[in-house]
């Protein structure tokens, strides 16, 4: 007799029953590990692919940043160099201003008006021909109290400051708005 005919038929139908199953079970079992493997692959790769992306678009960003940066640092320098020379500018005129001023207090300088040779005698005017001993020659000026002169100097000191404080500012707002 056979292991087989020992057993009563709905046993072995159920012992077949409960291997097919196993078979089935494990295949299936087997094809879900198969598919979490190339699933688990191909999210790697997305993965991947994620993070060169990212670091492409990071690189990218710096090197931005770092072209922004070096045209920040030659705009800065160009406006120092261009702040320098108006300092230089305006130190050479103050200079110059003060030694005018100097010159005017000590007397060594005197500022002298043109008089309008056409006006006529008479009229509180300077008379148009020189004084009898006089060697100057030409039309007739006059000369300015050093007070006055002194006032003068500092209306056009003051005149000659603006107009480099205003070519500083010019030259500034042309350099910052020109783009390079």
């Amino acid at each position: 007799m056979r292991l087989g005919e020992l057993i009563p038929t709905p046993y072995r139908l159920f012992g077949k029953a409960v291997l097919l199953a196993t078979l089935v079970g494990g295949s299936a079992a087997i094809t879900w590990q198969v598919q979490d493997w190339r699933y688990g692959k191909q999210l790697a790769e997305q993965s991947q692919l994620h993070t060169d992306t990212l670091n492409q678009l990071a690189q990218a960003s710096a090197a931005q940043q770092r072209a922004n940066q070096d045209k920040r640092l030659a705009l800065e320098q160009r406006l120092a160099s261009s702040e320098q020379t108006h300092y230089r500018a305006l130190n050479d005129v103050q200079r110059d201003q003060g030694r005018l001023r100097d010159r005017l207090a000590t007397a060594d300088l005197r500022l002298s008006v043109l008089l309008d040779a056409t006006t006529s005698a008479g009229n509180g005017s300077m008379p148009a021909t020189a004084a009898t001993g006089s060697v100057v020659h030409g039309p007739t000026r006059a000369e300015l109290d050093p007070a006055h002169a002194q006032r003068i100097i500092g209306v056009t000191d003051d005149g000659d400051r603006g107009l480099i404080a205003l070519t500083a500012c010019q030259a500034y707002a042309k350099e910052v708005s020109t783009p390079n």
